[in-house]
């Protein structure tokens, strides 16, 4: 005979309350309750999602392992969402117009995604004939650990955080009638923004020094492999697959650019979480439990083979888990064990979308034009993230108070290079910037 009570996603009625009752009181109810729903009995009291299907969309990257571990370990059913289907996506490219589609027309509901792209969708900044498509932020998905990998070419400079030796070389290099070209995933994106920071600090500017190009992050590897770039900048793991194939070496992870920075989240169409409220909410606690589960560091082994399955990234286990843990070959000497650079998918509020956070993307798209001067960049912010609704979601999961910031800024943040960004004053932050493409 089935346990009901073993499925995931199977309702508290499944247990047989009148039987249990009759034998041992409602304690062993509670009790039975509790186990078949590891955060408390209050799930039970969460309204009913009013669809079962969600299609999210994700980039072979190891900020995506929420979503995968939610669907692989039954936590979407868990809770309600048993046809949530995780579809891989070829590019940032695809994923935005799989997102403008919407899945009514082929496409998707959301989407493990650039912190940025919501907001440049939701602008019409980056959509065909620029029209907008609301949407939400709903979560962060992690914190930290992409990088900034360079060609073999470079090896004998001393290239780090600190890229300033990599000036003079692109100069000669330029001088010799050759085209120094860096890599990143999408433009006004994560790592458009994590590589210009980097080489801006450097005193190379972005737009006029050097080339940047487009590449998805599943390819960065072998185009680098067959010298199409000078340097890239990308999520695990191809950054330690490049170290593993002898093929580069990474300069720093983004860490070391801005501790503890935000990087991934859970975007939806506005359309769908204003259809579905109830679902998005139990979304949001799937991804949240998923979240809890990649943080624990006695689960990197087994979340680092369940995403490297050929289904999901197709990477070798060998090329994930190190950096999973904290365990860095730079490629190119330098060794470090048991860093704090490994991805945070819960610890130091990772999963929460601090809108402080989301005020520095959408300044940063400013300084390179990719946004106007004149944006009013709380406005913004206040329209695409829901923050609420992530607060929303951890009441229900009974989230401890420790785990839920306080207020919606995490406050002031400090770069490698000593620039500080108040979200409170973008423009001041702006104003301090020798390179970029706006007046401040």
């Amino acid at each position: 005979m089935i346990d009901k009570t073993k499925i995931p996603g199977t309702k508290p009625s499944a247990v047989s309350r009148r039987a249990l009752l009759k034998t041992t009181g409602t304690a062993a109810l509670l009790a039975a309750l509790k186990t078949s729903l590891p955060f408390g009995v209050h799930v039970a009291h969460a309204a009913a999602p009013e669809t079962t299907k969600a299609i999210l969309g994700y980039i072979a990257l190891m900020d995506a392992s929420a979503l995968v571990i939610a669907k692989e370990k039954g936590i979407f059913a868990k809770h309600g969402m048993p046809d949530v289907e995780v579809a891989k996506q070829a590019s940032w490219g695809a994923t935005r117009d799989n997102l403008v589609l919407g899945s009514e027309n082929n496409g998707i509901d959301g989407a493990h995604i650039l912190t940025p792209m919501p907001y440049l969708i939701s602008a019409g900044k980056v959509t065909q004939n620029n029209v907008p498509t609301p949407m939400y932020l709903l979560a962060r998905l992690n914190l930290d650990a992409q990088a900034i990998s360079v060609s073999n070419e470079y090896k004998d400079l001393k290239v780090t955080a600190d890229g300033s030796a990599l000036k003079a070389a692109f100069a000669a290099k330029r001088a010799a009638g050759k085209e120094v070209k860096i890599a990143m995933t999408f433009p006004g994106g994560t790592h458009d923004l994590w590589i210009r920071y980097w080489i801006a600090a450097a005193g190379i500017d972005p737009d006029k020094d050097i080339s940047t190009i487009v590449v998805p992050p599943p390819q960065m590897v072998a185009n680098m492999k067959v010298g199409n770039m000078d340097a890239f900048c990308v999520g695990e793991p191809w950054n330690e697959q490049l170290v593993n194939q002898g093929i580069g070496f990474t300069a720093c992870t983004t860490g070391e650019i801005w501790a503890k920075h935000p990087e991934k989240a859970l975007g939806m169409r506005a359309a769908w979480v204003d259809k579905y409220p109830n679902a998005a909410k139990a979304l949001l606690m799937a991804v949240m439990e998923a979240q809890q589960w990649c943080e624990k560091m006695e689960n990197k082994d087994e979340m680092s083979a369940i995403v490297g399955k050929r289904q999901w990234f197709n990477v070798p286990v060998a090329d994930i888990v190190g950096r999973a843990k904290g365990d860095i070959n730079y490629g190119n000497g330098r060794v470090a064990k048991s860093t704090k650079e490994y991805m945070k998918f819960w610890s130091d509020h990772a999963s929460y979308p601090f809108k402080s956070h989301d005020a520095w993307f959408v300044t940063e798209d400013i300084r390179w034009g990719k946004f106007e001067a004149t944006t009013d960049v709380k406005a913004m912010v206040d329209k695409v993230n829901r923050e609420d609704l992530w607060r929303g979601a951890a009441k229900e999961l009974s989230v401890p108070a420790a785990d839920i910031p306080a207020t919606t800024s995490r406050g002031k943040e400090t770069f490698f290079d000593g620039k500080v960004f108040d979200p409170e004053n973008p423009a001041a932050y702006l104003k301090s910037l020798s390179i970029k493409r706006v007046e401040a």
